[in-house]
């Protein structure tokens, strides 16, 4: 009776056993592809919960139903004018076709390694029917910014119009993989272009272009400027001089004006008697005297002059 029990509890046990074995659960994230001896069987599973399977020669396979990453290497790539370039890209996307998925890649590490084969080729081929400016620039749409100062670095007519813009290269690329991962059960979501460099060889070189061009615009502004500052100190002598012509003329006017009054005022006051007239002579040679004589002159006077009778009178005058 006890081997019967025992015999019971073993049964019972591998029975447990098969169950836990058989027994799987899906996650809502998940889809599940059952195989046997490395073969499918059956459609792929995509309803989440409690499953069952053969335990020991069936083995679950989970695969993600969310969107997915793939973030591409930055590679060097030629544009159409010969221009190299550095391109970082992204891009999103999801497995739709399980069954194809894992018949085509097994895992996600090889479809990774597709899609890079993939949407690498797709975009060097993109980059390379099209020039710098039309990766460049966003959208064909959009208008730059100007500098008004590079106006004369620029070539006749500005920057030239570009055609299809960045967004539009994306979408090609997007356009030309889609049908490509679509084979191994991927649905591509968007492709985007992260970042755009030039080659490191030749990236100091443009730097170098890009500060002579602005040493140039800087050289010009500043050639305005000593022309306008020039111009200006110009202008102030021209205008200080005119000031002043136009002042020293009002004062000779004011000074002869002066001079005219003063003489008409002596006039009249000194030819009213005889006796008038002779004291303004005596004046005019009073300061005349005073003018030319000083302590170290020596006079040789005529006795007829009226300086020699005047200091002889004034010498007399003073002997007691």
């Amino acid at each position: 009776m006890i081997a019967a029990r025992h015999r019971v509890s073993l049964v019972a046990a591998l029975v447990l056993l098969a169950l836990y074995l058989s027994a799987y659960t899906v996650d809502q994230t998940e889809q599940v592809i059952v195989t046997q001896f490395g073969r499918p069987v059956g459609e792929p599973i995509t309803e989440p919960g409690l499953h069952f399977k053969l335990p020991f020669v069936q083995q679950v396979n989970r695969f993600d139903k969310r969107y997915l990453a793939w973030d591409g290497p930055m590679v060097e790539m030629s544009t159409k004018d010969k221009t190299y370039l550095q391109v970082d890209t992204f891009a999103r996307w999801r497995i739709t076709d399980a069954m194809r998925y894992y018949l085509r890649l097994r895992d996600e590490r090889s479809a990774q390694s597709r899609l890079e084969d993939i949407l690498g080729s797709e975009t060097r081929t993109a980059i390379a029917r099209h020039e710098l400016i039309e990766v460049v620039r966003s959208d064909k749409e959009r208008q730059p910014l100007r500098d008004e100062g590079l106006a004369a670095q620029l070539p006749e007519g500005g920057l030239r119009p570009i055609r299809v813009g960045r967004q539009q290269i994306e979408k090609d690329v997007f356009e030309s993989a889609a049908p490509k991962l679509a084979e191994f059960g991927i649905e591509l979501l968007d492709v985007r272009f992260k970042r755009l460099n030039y080659n490191p060889e030749v990236l100091e070189r443009i730097h170098q272009r890009m500060i002579s061009e602005r040493l140039q615009i800087a050289q010009r502004f500043r050639s305005e400027g000593e022309g306008e500052a020039a111009r200006i100190a110009g202008n102030k002598e021209r205008d200080i001089n005119e000031i002043a012509s136009t002042a020293y003329k009002r004062v000779q006017e004011i000074v002869g004006e002066a001079d005219a009054r003063a003489t008409e005022i002596y006039a009249k006051a000194y030819t009213q008697s005889p006796e008038a007239a002779e004291f303004y002579r005596f004046l005019k040679s009073m300061e005349t005297y005073r003018r030319i004589i000083d302590r170290d002159a020596t006079l040789v006077l005529s006795t007829r002059s009226d300086l020699f009778s005047l200091l002889k009178r004034i010498e007399t005058e003073r002997k007691p």
